[in-house]
């Protein structure tokens, strides 16, 4: 077991991140999809390029689309354009951002082949190939796939920040954002009513201490909790 590069909880052996913030890039994979399917609703004209109103002193008419949604959902390239101290937005469009991370993670796996003469030689991957294209969603469905081994590599801490200010910044613009669910028992660590459960995400987690419990420990727990209290019940009425 070692520690978590990003906060204080422990790892699972040969991982880089606590289960808490593997699944904080498993839910965000999960969601892109359809966050991307709200971002395309806005390329949608905001005005008729035949209106104008008088007297506003305005020398064109009003951009058709959002210019943000255009640069997220549009072909681009995975580093930020242009001069750091220059005016130029820094946006990484969606998809060129989860190709590169693919092609990151691709290079560092390694793939195993016999040459002609039948010897077994291991080298990087060169490519990584979706099953089902190269659309948003193929490439969330291959980075969640190949998250166990990403999150083996150093730079899964990184993938985390990038791909959730990524999230972030789409979520600012639908105003979408996963639904939580109140969980009904209380925390097993700290006994705070503080579970709750996140839409895209496989484990449950207490808001007050960040204690986590995967799904079938907390259904174990719960019951646990609903016995003590039946056979509380049951004494206080003998």
């Amino acid at each position: 077991m070692t520690a978590c590069a990003l906060c204080y909880r422990t790892a699972d052996d040969g991982h880089h991140l606590c289960p808490v913030h593997a699944d904080d890039i498993r839910g965000w994979l999960a969601e892109l999809p359809g966050q991307t399917e709200l971002l395309a609703q806005f390329l949608a004209p905001t005005a008729d390029a035949r209106q104008g109103r008088a007297g506003t002193g305005r020398a064109h008419s009003p951009l058709p689309v959002d210019l943000r949604v255009l640069v997220l959902l549009g072909p681009g390239h995975p580093d930020p354009v242009g001069d750091p101290d220059d005016d130029t937005d820094a946006t990484v469009p969606i998809r060129p951002f989860l190709a590169a991370w693919a092609g990151h993670i691709a290079y560092a796996y390694p793939s195993v082949h016999r040459d002609r003469h039948g010897t077994a030689r291991t080298q990087p991957c060169t490519h990584a190939w979706p099953v089902h294209g190269r659309t948003i969603t193929a490439w969330c469905a291959w980075l969640t796939a190949y998250l166990p081994y990403a999150l083996t590599l150093p730079a899964a801490a990184e993938l985390h920040e990038q791909l959730g200010a990524l999230v972030h910044r789409v979520r600012d613009l639908t105003h979408a954002t996963p639904h939580r669910h109140p969980q009904s028992a209380p925390c097993p660590d700290c006994d705070c009513f503080a579970l709750v459960a996140v839409d895209g995400q496989t484990g449950i987690t207490c808001t007050a201490c960040g204690h986590r419990l995967t799904p079938e420990a907390y259904g174990e727990h719960t019951a646990a909790v609903l016995h003590t209290h039946q056979n509380a019940d049951h004494t206080t009425a003998a």
